[in-house]
């Protein structure tokens, strides 16, 4: 897999520790998916279309990011639109409330997928608006075949098994290249991708970000 270099950013200091969700849209560090042109959102823990089969968010909108990681994601939508015109960025999560993390947290209780969230505690990272899961769709709106489905919690999802899975037939060569696509476009802008799901990726160093960044509840 290529590397892309990534982009360097300048980590503000917020003063707020939390945020309520509901005080998002007033506040200037947080941009809506929506004004990020080239960009279709289907948050899908606001569907039952998820692992645990209902809607978490209810009537929240978590379509945010906080607007360093927003201006990162245009920036990956833009390499996109100019690499590769007949395909765009869906974006499947953002923003996740601490108290989303939690009922997540409590729905893999007493299973051995606990690996793929965030301790509530410590935080997840997307409950910062500093990171987002995604895929990329044709242009007839159809997601490209990445091998799993978003939320698969085996380790077809794991980049890092990636080579072995292709070297046993679990995967193939389009579906690698179709992840290797999302993931130069993401690291490109700055992401960081993550070993255990290939959706997933980060802007920023996590303990930078917990430290810095304003955990929204």
């Amino acid at each position: 897999m290529t590397n892309a270099s990534p982009v360097t950013t300048n980590l503000k200091t917020n003063p707020a520790k939390t945020i309520a969700i509901e005080d998002v849209p007033q506040h200037a560090d947080f941009l809506h998916l929506s004004k990020i042109a080239g960009t279709t959102i289907d948050l899908r823990y606001g569907t039952a279309n998820n692992f645990v089969g209902r809607n978490l968010y209810g009537d929240i909108d978590c379509a945010w990011l906080h607007r360093d990681a927003a201006d990162a994601l245009a920036r990956a939508v833009a390499w996109l639109q100019a690499e590769r015109g007949d395909v765009s960025m869906l974006v499947l999560d953002a923003l996740r409330p601490q108290r989303i993390q939690e009922s997540l947290w409590a729905a893999l209780s007493g299973t051995d997928l606990h690996m793929y969230l965030a301790e509530p505690t410590r935080g997840s990272i997307h409950s910062f608006g500093m990171a987002v899961d995604a895929t990329l769709i044709n242009a007839a709106g159809l997601e490209l075949d990445m091998g799993t489905l978003f939320d698969d919690m085996t380790e077809k999802s794991h980049p890092a098994k990636e080579a072995e899975l292709l070297a046993e037939g679990m995967l193939t060569p389009a579906q690698l290249l179709n992840r290797k696509l999302l993931r130069d476009a993401m690291r490109q802008a700055g992401f960081q991708s993550i070993n255990t799901e290939w959706w997933h990726f980060d802007f920023g160093d996590r303990l930078a970000v917990r430290r810095d960044y304003a955990r929204v509840l």
